[in-house]
């Protein structure tokens, strides 16, 4: 083997060397972004139901058809919803658990989940008094 060979495949180990790490960071900056996404979705769906587990507040949707429709629209798929309507006046938490699904993967039930919660509380919401002004 002379040099010229020598080069050429030390040239094509760093070729395949640079892909290899490339498709490593994209893959992980692809998880990154999706994890973004889902967190951002089930916040949204979270948010979105707590209030209609009181009253519907404009919507005809149950809230976790309220939840579905906030993480399809954030391009999520809801998981799971904790989201009973409660029409007594007391604090409530709303748990959803949403998937968004990974570009590079073609398996559709591969995907990255993000939890949240948000808590709803009838009788701050519909308080007549206004603070004083100070």
């Amino acid at each position: 083997m002379n040099q010229r060979g020598a080069i050429s495949i030390l040239g094509a180990a760093l070729v395949g060397l640079t892909v290899l790490l490339g498709s490593t960071a994209m893959g992980i900056a692809s998880l990154v972004l999706a994890r973004g996404e889902a967190q951002l979705a089930a916040d949204a769906a979270a948010l979105a139901a707590a209030p209609v587990t009181f009253a519907p507040f404009g919507t005809e949707r149950t809230p976790s058809e309220e939840a579905t429709f906030f993480a399809d629209a954030n391009g999520a798929r809801l998981m799971e919803c904790r989201c009973d309507p409660d029409p007594v006046w007391r604090s409530r938490v709303v748990t959803v658990t949403v998937s968004v699904a990974l570009p590079w993967i073609p398996v559709p039930l591969v995907g990255v989940t993000a939890t949240a919660s948000a808590e709803f509380d009838p009788t701050v919401w519909f308080r007549t008094e206004t603070p004083e002004a100070g």
